[in-house]
């Protein structure tokens, strides 16, 4: 969080707000058959104090790619419940990703920060050794002839 305290009456796409007969309403699905998906785990909405099913507006948008996935495209319920799981799966793995993104980001700069601390610590007298160039030049050594010691 950023410090700044959320207003407890902002709703977001995970507040649970819509009773169980507002949400049959806005997925197109029956009261009955939302019970049955919280039985079998497909979608789990909050529950009130006294045990009453509470959606959110990403439970209702669950609820119709359930739908979409059984009436369009085949799929029994147990293979919904088993791609939702992968979703989710992916998500957190997207998500922990990118934590581990950040994190090599900050090492990364903090061992610039460091390398640049050990780079100014550095002796200004000492002179840097520059690499001398080859040249084609020719150098004749001659030795002095040896002094005869008698």
């Amino acid at each position: 969080m950023d410090g700044r305290r959320r207003n407890p009456y902002q709703l977001t796409d995970e507040s649970p707000v819509y009773v169980i007969s507002i949400a049959a309403q806005l997925s197109g699905l029956h009261p009955q058959t939302l019970r049955q998906y919280d039985r079998l785990g497909l979608v789990s909405p909050d529950r009130t104090a006294g045990r009453g099913r509470r959606y959110s507006a990403r439970d209702i948008e669950l609820l119709r790619t359930v739908q979409q996935l059984s009436q369009d495209e085949g799929i029994n319920l147990a293979g919904i419940k088993r791609i939702i799981e992968l979703e989710n799966q992916v998500a957190a793995l997207q998500q922990r990703v990118a934590e581990l993104s950040a994190a090599v980001d900050g090492a990364a700069v903090a061992m610039q920060q460091r390398e640049a601390q050990v780079h100014a610590s550095y002796r200004r007298d000492l002179v840097p050794y520059q690499d001398v160039q080859q040249t084609g030049a020719l150098v004749v050594w001659r030795p002095k002839p040896k002094r005869v010691t008698d």
